[in-house]
């Protein structure tokens, strides 16, 4: 049975829980910007601008892990 790209996408989405953390990041070549939202897509957090280097994202996993905690 061939699975349409939609339907994997609704069998992805349909597993988030209410103990996932959903993070979106816009790429950049010099400052990305990240989101966060729960499982019902409302917003968690500021979103976070960051540099493209190592220090840059540090700050994203930094700024994950405080989010994860509230």
């Amino acid at each position: 049975m061939k699975f349409k790209m939609q339907d994997k996408q609704n069998q992805l989405i349909e597993r988030i829980s209410d103990k996932h953390l959903v993070v979106g990041v816009d790429i950049a070549q010099q400052v990305h910007v990240a989101r966060a939202v729960n499982f019902r897509g409302i917003v968690v957090g500021d979103p976070l601008s960051f540099e493209n280097n190592e220090e840059g994202f540090s700050r994203l996993l930094q700024w994950i892990n405080e989010l994860k905690e509230t």
